[in-house]
């Protein structure tokens, strides 16, 4: 079955935050310095900026994920459910350690983004979105794509190519 292609976000958003929704961890894979990839399960949430997905993901800031990404910012996001529902998300994932971006990926975490995915992330971090080990890494999807176990019918997004890259 041929891959449908979207050009905006929003026509596949309600069907990636229905995925999200029901899945909630996702596999994150990043590459070592000698492009060999590491994969860690981990719950990043998601919200709609500007008509694009950006994602955020609570993390001890690790060694070997420092390392990874600052050989290569490129990962790679991938969910699945027992009815072989997938999400794939391509994205560039950055270090984000200002305050105002902890502050909100804290409260985006608390409230579900989307609602239903999140958790309160005080059980990790006691001293709140100051604690010191709390870290945020966010996501910038440049390609999404969705595959529904059914039928392996397959919806594809692609970010402009000239601003994924700036991201």
């Amino acid at each position: 079955m041929p891959t449908t292609r979207v050009d905006a976000f929003g026509d596949l958003q309600d069907t990636f935050f229905s995925y999200i929704r029901d899945i909630k961890y996702a596999t994150m894979i990043t590459v070592d310095r000698e492009n060999r990839p590491r994969a860690r399960v981990l719950l990043p949430v998601w919200e709609v900026v500007d008509g694009r997905p950006v994602g955020w993901l609570a993390a001890y800031k690790t060694p070997v994920k420092t390392a990874h990404l600052a050989h290569s910012p490129h990962t790679t996001y991938s969910y699945w459910n027992p009815r072989q529902n997938t999400v794939h998300v391509d994205a560039l994932s950055t270090w984000a350690d200002d305050e105002p971006t902890k502050h909100h990926a804290w409260d985006l975490y608390r409230r579900g983004g989307p609602p239903g995915v999140g958790y309160d992330p005080v059980h990790y971090w006691r001293g709140g979105p100051d604690d010191p080990e709390y870290h945020v890494i966010r996501i910038d999807p440049w390609r999404i794509q969705l595959v529904r176990g059914s039928d392996l019918r397959s919806t594809m997004w692609r970010a402009d190519t000239a601003v994924a890259l700036s991201a």
